[in-house]
């Protein structure tokens, strides 16, 4: 998934600039030159945003200021002001990082990718579970073994979650069913057994190994 960036900048020049810069490197880009705008496109949850301090009207300080409370993406100052109580504003008003114009697009591009990378991993904490070398990402429902991404349905990975959360622990298919379709769900605890076989052929393609025992009479459970 292509992360998203806010750029904010009243000089036109600017954020056509930078969104053909970032938008080559894999970015979706979305531009704004006043905070009016910005404010509508905060909408679109952007990963990251670029702000510029000194625009009209309501400048980045108090835009920064205004959403800090209900945006948690970092927020990149751009600006010309170099003063140090200039960055100890933005800083005080929930920037994360500050850079001055003229500034070199590698080193605009680096501190990018560098706070995407640390916000991912501060919010992936605490939603990441694991099984050996087996990794589920709960955040953004996505497996991977090693850097090699195993593709599951919606079912599949809700399955995965709830066992490996109780890893150890033996259900029933009708209390795995009623868990992951709802108590009032319109089939019968049948399917389980299919779900179950599709996902243990999806992981052992991948990783040649079995997580997911059966206990005959019982039910099933995830392996520790």
């Amino acid at each position: 998934m292509r992360r998203k960036i806010l750029v904010v900048d009243d000089e036109v020049m600017i954020t056509e600039l930078l969104s053909d810069h970032l938008g080559d490197e894999g970015y979706e880009i979305y531009t704004a030159n006043d905070a009016a705008r910005a404010l509508e496109l905060l909408s679109g949850n952007p990963d990251l945003i670029i702000l510029d301090i000194n625009m009209p009207g309501t400048n980045g300080l108090e835009f920064c200021k205004n959403i800090r409370d209900h945006v948690l993406c970092p927020i990149l100052f751009v600006t010309a002001r170099i003063s140090e109580q200039d960055k100890i504003n933005g800083l005080q008003y929930g920037g994360d990082d500050y850079i001055t114009k003229p500034f070199s697009l590698k080193e605009l591009s680096a501190r990018v990718a560098a706070h995407l990378r640390r916000d991912e991993r501060s919010r992936g904490t605490a939603s990441v579970l694991t099984s050996g070398e087996l990794l589920v990402n709960l955040s953004q429902r996505r497996i991977f073994y090693g850097e090699t991404e195993i593709e599951v349905s919606k079912k599949e990975f809700d399955l995965i979650e709830f066992l490996l959360t109780n890893a150890g622990q033996v259900f029933d298919r009708e209390r795995i069913y009623e868990r992951i379709w709802g108590c009032d769900a319109d089939g019968n605890a049948d399917v389980i057994k299919e779900h179950i076989r599709k996902i243990r052929a999806k992981l052992y393609e991948a990783t040649k190994k079995e997580y997911i025992e059966t206990v005959w009479g019982v039910g099933y459970k995830w392996k520790r």
